[in-house]
């Protein structure tokens, strides 16, 4: 079968976007694809192209929807955002003031901003536990409500790979009495008309594109068994497989199991980049954006090895973590295999990028980051390892 070419709309300035894209899908560097370029509240790129299953017999169409991985955690972020917003969720306040059982075992004094910065010190579950637990909300969450940190709480960060979703929201489940994905449901994708869910309703896995696995993680052989990037990778140890059964798509993981497309993401993460407003409906405050952006930690993540910065949950992008951003507020977070979505309120911007075929690496690719930087140089950023 002729691989189809790209399809969608994109504005003349953006084309070198488009001709990379279209390369990528023509060459199998991409299997299937989508991405949105907003500026300023319209989507100057609106791009999908490939296909979605392995055979390369069904097409990525305009509402192909794909699991985005940890791109989910961005929406967990803003959910808790949203909160904090109305006055139901302090950030300084320990968790256990919400969530009474998560005191257990030396957790009293962690604090809401710990568990979304990943430094809590929890970071994944004590073993035995598997992919099948995470499905458990009940079981899950009673586990990392009573095990004890893996590291001085407020000390370091490391990645809360799998369980960050669950963190957040148990959290956001004692305030507002609802399970997480009734909550994004109700308070964010359908406000804003975004055609994105936890996990996915089965009236839509038929238009589900299939998770192709990267390469295998491989983790340095001279680690302990006690150190946190062994013990979160290994509680439980990621499955990328998982993500194309039933009861994948019925949990509710807000880590982990976002079903959505570049245009969805965008419109939802695009109240970062908007001032707390998408098309009248007002998410945000511009107060609680600038919370967002509050440096919460700096340094080598203990759980991903590389030097990151982050707000209250988001990444924040300099040239050290993020080399195809330029400076000044920009926020970002990605999912394993490589998809990506950047927030820059200077510029009023927000990239999105969602993908089936998993390339090597937890956070971004090496074909997200060709594609930011096309971004920034279509725009003409100076700033930006373009």
């Amino acid at each position: 079968m002729q691989t189809p070419l790209v399809q969608g709309t994109n504005t003349e300035q953006f084309e070198g976007l488009c001709t990379a894209f279209e390369s990528n899908i023509q060459s199998g560097e991409e299997l299937g694809a989508s991405i949105v370029v907003n500026v300023d509240g319209e989507n100057v790129v609106d791009l999908w192209g490939g296909y979605r299953d392995a055979g390369q017999q069904q097409l990525w169409t305009d509402d192909t929807i794909v699991n985005v991985w940890s791109t989910t955690k961005t929406v967990s972020y803003l959910a808790a955002l949203m909160l904090m917003d109305a006055g139901e969720l302090d950030p300084y306040a320990p968790v256990a003031q919400y969530w009474p059982e998560f005191a257990a075992n030396g957790k009293s004094d962690i604090d809401v901003r710990q568990i979304l910065a990943h430094t809590s010190g929890v970071s994944g579950w004590d073993l035995p536990f598997t992919t099948e637990d995470m499905y458990d909300w009940e079981k899950s969450t009673s586990a990392l409500a009573a095990q004890a940190p893996w590291w001085e709480p407020g000390a370091a960060a490391g990645y809360h790979a799998h369980n960050q979703g669950h963190l957040i929201g148990e959290v956001i489940r004692r305030i507002t009495g609802r399970p997480f994905k009734q909550f994004v449901d109700e308070e964010i994708a359908s406000p804003l008309g975004a055609d994105f869910q936890i996990g996915a309703r089965e009236e839509d896995w038929g238009r589900i594109a299939e998770v192709i696995p990267p390469p295998p993680l491989e983790m340095p052989s001279d680690l302990s068994p006690d150190h946190p990037m062994v013990k979160t990778f290994s509680g439980p140890a990621p499955n990328a497989n998982a993500a194309n059964t039933a009861d994948w798509r019925r949990a509710d993981m807000g880590a982990l199991n976002g079903h959505g497309n570049a245009r969805s993401v965008a419109r939802i993460l695009s109240s970062i980049s908007l001032g707390g407003e998408v098309d009248g409906v007002r998410l945000l405050s511009e107060k609680t954006i600038d919370l967002a952006f509050e440096e919460q930690s700096s340094g080598i993540d203990l759980v991903l090895g590389v030097p990151l910065r982050r707000g209250m949950g988001f990444g924040l992008a300099d040239q050290e973590s993020m080399p195809s951003v330029p400076g000044g507020r920009v926020a970002f977070w990605g999912g394993w295999g490589g998809s990506v979505i950047i927030m820059d309120p200077d510029r009023r911007l927000t990239i999105s990028y969602m993908m089936n075929k998993m390339g090597p690496g937890v956070v971004g690719s090496d074909r997200s980051d060709r594609y930011v930087r096309e971004v920034y140089k279509a725009l003409g950023v100076t700033g930006a390892s373009v």
